[in-house]
């Protein structure tokens, strides 16, 4: 399952607890990509991930926003 997720509009902490809760859905083979424009997102998204050991990938796709292709699983 594909998930999807435009936070371009909204401010941290929002996109990170919706995220989440959304990462806790995913199971494998599944795809979540989120749009991300407030600066404390783009900051603390990328962190988070790498923290928990998720693998992404990050895209600018304007001035301000930047797109995050999320992968399932964790790295071990």
């Amino acid at each position: 399952m594909n998930y999807e997720y435009d936070a371009s509009k909204e401010k941290c902490p929002l996109p990170l607890v919706k995220m989440r809760m959304i990462l806790k859905k995913l199971k494998q083979n599944d795809i979540f990509v989120i749009r991300i424009a407030d600066h404390g997102s783009k900051s603390d998204i990328p962190k988070y991930l790498t923290s928990k050991g998720f693998q992404y990938t990050q895209q600018q796709l304007s001035h301000s926003i930047v797109e995050l292709h999320i992968k399932t699983g964790k790295l071990l």
